[in-house]
């Protein structure tokens, strides 16, 4: 079992930045691959970012390349998610998540995965 607890959330004005951590217990995290996916009101989930199990592969959203950036500490056990350049359109409830997996294949699905975390609010002013 993986236990994942998002934290970083709250309210930025267009433009502004937010930085999204997730720590993990249980399972070695060193062996996950880890994912960032968010979900707006009346809308799917959908998938933002994901980093294999050593950092060395990483996956966007079109979305949002070029203006966030997932990275890992495996010494810490946490994932994060730098967003920079945020608009209305990133605002949404975002969701850690992860599959025990090696390698370097992301998954862009919401089913890939196998744990979540319970979500932390990003609101973004106009």
């Amino acid at each position: 079992q993986v236990q994942l607890v998002e934290s970083g959330g709250g309210l930025v004005q267009t433009g502004g930045s937010l930085k999204l951590s997730c720590a993990a217990t249980g399972r070695t995290f060193s062996s996950n691959t880890m994912g960032w996916f968010r979900q707006a009101p009346g809308k799917e989930r959908e998938f933002v970012a994901g980093i294999n199990w050593n950092g060395d592969t990483t996956s966007y959203a079109d979305s949002v390349k070029g203006r966030f950036t997932i990275s890992r500490d495996n010494a810490k056990s946490t994932v994060y998610l730098q967003m920079n350049s945020l608009n209305p359109d990133d605002a949404a409830v975002y969701y850690c998540a992860a599959r025990s997996i090696g390698g370097r294949v992301i998954g862009t699905t919401a089913r890939w995965y196998d744990y979540w975390g319970q979500g932390t609010q990003v609101t973004v002013s106009s």
